[in-house]
């Protein structure tokens, strides 16, 4: 039986075929754009920091080009530059709910709880089936100390994606913040099962809490 090629194989050869891609369509956003996508997924976040900025470069006004830029800032722990990348993605397409959701995630880290519980509810409101938006707008309520709003956002995230793992951890957490004990509990559970690498501390601050 023939070797199957292992993923980073995989990962060069797309990597050469769309090296190839840009050198022979120097002006294609697209191959610009594919190609940095697949820098970052290879961790090569500088070559991919490149390839968006020559995609900015080559049309200003691609909303996408800016949001997978600012990503690559988040990446690289530059958080101002990140948040104005997405800031310009917004300014060509406001209603661009993956823009509102990073701009979110940037003031979470910031320690600005306010300003990402609104960049969040705009990305829900954009696109109301986002789900990364609601797990994060969980965490973030919880920040703010809106626990009953914490809930609401964690069981919504569930109710879309009842597979992901860390809607359940944040619904448990959410419950615990909102003293219901029994819904916290079984989330946990439900965390566990699919994966999830429960926090030890939360595990032992929900177990403390029921005594």
């Amino acid at each position: 039986m023939p070797q199957q090629p292992s993923a980073t194989e995989d990962l060069a050869k797309v990597i050469a075929e769309l090296e190839t891609q840009c050198r022979e369509t120097p002006k294609s956003i697209t191959a610009h754009l594919h190609l940095g996508m697949v820098y970052q997924k290879a961790g090569r976040l500088d070559d991919a920091i490149r390839e968006f900025e020559c995609a900015v470069a080559i049309d200003e006004h691609s909303a996408q080009s800016h949001v997978n830029l600012g990503g690559c800032y988040f990446e690289k722990g530059w958080l101002d530059k990140a948040l104005a990348a997405n800031q310009k993605a917004l300014v060509y397409t406001p209603g661009l709910a993956q823009a509102h959701a990073n701009i979110g995630l940037i003031w979470q880290r910031q320690g600005d709880a306010a300003k990402a519980v609104d960049a969040y509810i705009k990305a829900t409101q954009h696109d109301p089936k986002l789900t990364t938006a609601w797990i994060n707008l969980t965490s973030a309520h919880v920040m703010a100390g809106n626990f009953d709003q914490a809930v609401s956002a964690a069981r919504k995230a569930v109710e879309l994606d009842p597979d992901v793992a860390m809607a359940h951890n944040n619904l448990a957490v959410a419950s615990y913040y909102a003293k219901d004990y029994a819904q916290a509990n079984a989330s946990v559970d439900k965390a566990k099962k699919l994966g999830y690498p429960v926090d030890a501390r939360f595990l032992d601050a929900l177990a403390q809490a029921q005594k």
